[in-house]
């Protein structure tokens, strides 16, 4: 019989975050399991999923243990899972998680797979290859088996909340990185929010000749920074926008590679998904094979996103409507 271990890091109030929960979630439908926690601050988390149906709870917890650093959490990460006899290892694929899950699999002697999409018992898990194109399913007989499930890929634990009671496993970590702070952009700047229900996507579309004949790169820089600080969306952008800046031409200052949506760049899972300004060709929308509902806004009703790749697609011009909709979205109170 399988021993299933879900590890978690906490946030810096104590809770857990939603890919965490999602997890768990995932967890709850192989069989019993564990759940073993991270951070400084561990009680709190316990709490918030009591009743989750673990059957126990075990904890790393100091100051050490509350930055992401390699050292100490790989090694928190193997005495939990040593001390639980852990068979299957369910972690979210979060960066810090990324960083150290092939690792903790080497240390126990064991094996990893990231980006799992999907987990059934068995187990059984689901990813894509080929740049999303290929979906496979997969076992495999090596324990410990360590998994790192994609975020978004399952509904959050919700509504689990008590008192838990927690096993305390003691670690002695030590590491020459100290985190002397973190550097960020500004709020108004910052445009990847992996937890946001709406992505937003523009195309090279912005940037090119309006029907006065001229370029009003620093109005759709408004209009879509307006919008994106209204709404709290994410921002993701075709590859044909993030490459004019090495052709020379204007671009949106606050655009880079890591907005890229496609199969040379990222494939989110937000709820619900808005182009603007792109043609919904195939490298691109492949994208978006996670986004549960579709909409996209071209002037042109004969784009890739016409051809069964929209739910819905507004004829429109893209600068009117998204003036239209941060105007609505100032009037509410």
């Amino acid at each position: 019989m399988e021993t299933i271990l879900v590890l978690a890091h906490t946030e810096a109030d104590g809770s857990l975050a939603q890919p965490a929960r999602e997890a768990i979630a995932a967890a709850q439908t192989l069989g019993p399991f564990h759940v073993g926690l991270i951070g400084n601050h561990t009680q709190q988390a316990a709490n918030q999923i009591a009743g989750c149906g673990a059957e126990k709870f075990f904890a790393v917890t100091g100051a050490e243990f509350a930055q992401p650093r390699y050292a100490t959490d790989a090694a928190a990460a193997e005495a939990i899972a040593r001390t639980a006899a852990a068979t299957i290892i369910l972690v979210p694929h979060t960066s810090r998680w990324g960083r150290v899950a092939a690792g903790v699999a080497a240390r126990l002697g064991g094996r990893a797979d990231t980006h799992v999409t999907g987990i059934a018992a068995g187990p059984t898990i689901t990813r894509w290859y080929y740049r999303q194109r290929m979906e496979a399913q997969m076992t495999r007989t090596q324990r410990p088996w360590l998994i790192a499930l994609d975020p978004g890929c399952v509904a959050p634990l919700q509504g689990a909340a008590g008192t838990a009671t927690i096993l305390p496993v003691n670690v002695t970590a030590t590491s020459r990185t100290q985190v002397c702070g973190v550097k960020a952009p500004a709020t108004s700047q910052q445009t990847i929010r992996p937890d946001a229900k709406l992505l937003f996507v523009a195309g090279a579309g912005w940037t090119k000749k309006q029907p006065d004949g001229q370029t009003h790169v620093a109005e759709a820089a408004e209009i879509i920074l307006g919008f994106l600080n209204a709404s709290q969306a994410s921002l993701g952008s075709s590859k044909s926008l993030v490459d004019l800046s090495g052709e020379g031409q204007a671009v949106l200052p606050f655009m880079s590679h890591l907005n890229q949506i496609g199969q040379t760049g990222s494939t989110p899972r937000h709820r619900k998904g808005l182009a603007t300004c792109c043609h919904g060709e195939e490298p691109h929308t492949v994208g978006w094979r996670f986004i549960v509902e579709r909409r996209a806004i071209n002037l042109d009703p004969n784009c890739g996103w016409a051809r069964g790749k929209a739910d819905v697609l507004y004829v429109a011009d893209a600068f009117a409507v998204m003036r239209k909709v941060n105007e609505l979205l100032a009037a509410k109170p």
